[in-house]
């Protein structure tokens, strides 16, 4: 019987500003990726969520990214490796903080946005983020965006990692992201993201629109929470996997290379 876990980003609100429907996903998912302030959210924000997750029994991970507000972490930068091997270090340590403060732990790690994609291209640029979280917390489990470059470096680098997909965001051929300024690369539509999902997770592959499956670690599947049809794609993903009798529960992480 497969098993996979459904994991959305979450805590990305600041102060009076809401962003996501965090509430309605934790009743949907079994972890909760956490903004660690920089890119989005705020202390009481992270406060708020990561009680939410621990009340339900939800995953918690701490969700860094670029020191970039306005453009919220999806405007590429380019930074000295000590400078991003300490960006990531801060965030993981206030999320280390929350957590604990709300009664649960970390216990994973997923990079945001522009920082995400840039090390799914570039696997340097990955193993300082990853080693860096392993100097603060050897145990956290790192989540990849599956047979890219960030996998390549949590195999490398031998740590405890989990391989995702996503169930509303096109594929190039080499298994990046497409590009959200090009048409087609968010998809909106509930029934074509949960049928889409669910045979991601039949196959154990990725399948990009143009091109051969490739396959890979399908351990998470990401659901996004700021769309207008974001919460509809949840319901629809959990229920159609739940249809097909794929258990749904957080992920325990692997180790070495994806074979």
């Amino acid at each position: 019987m497969k098993t996979v876990d459904l994991n959305a980003d979450m805590g990305e609100s600041f102060g009076p500003w809401v962003m996501g429907q965090d509430a309605a996903l934790l009743e949907v998912v079994t972890s909760a990726n956490v903004a660690c302030g920089l890119h989005a959210g705020d202390p009481d924000v992270m406060a708020a969520t990561m009680s939410g997750a621990v009340a339900r029994g939800v995953g918690i991970g701490a969700h860094p990214g670029f020191a970039d507000l306005q453009g919220f972490g999806r405007r590429r930068m380019h930074l000295p490796e000590a400078t991003l091997r300490h960006l990531v270090q801060y965030q993981l340590g206030a999320a280390q903080a929350m957590a604990r403060a709300s009664g649960g732990r970390v216990r994973h790690l997923k990079l945001h946005g522009a920082l995400s994609n840039m090390a799914s291209e570039d696997e340097g640029l990955a193993r300082a983020c990853y080693g860096a979280a392993q100097e603060v917390a050897p145990e956290v489990i790192v989540m990849v965006l599956a047979a890219t470059a960030q996998q390549r470096a949590a195999e490398a680098l031998g740590c405890p990692w989990a391989g995702e997909i996503f169930a509303d965001r096109a594929y190039n051929a080499d298994a990046t992201l497409v590009d959200r300024s090009r048409p087609g690369a968010v998809i909106h539509d509930p029934e074509k993201a949960a049928d889409r999902v669910a045979r991601m997770v039949r196959a154990g592959a990725i399948l990009p629109d143009d091109g051969a499956p490739i396959p890979a670690p399908v351990d998470t599947v990401c659901l996004h929470g700021d769309g207008a049809t974001a919460l509809a794609i949840a319901r629809a993903v959990r229920a159609r996997l739940e249809a097909e009798g794929i258990t749904l529960a957080a992920f325990s992480g692997r180790r070495g290379r994806f074979a």
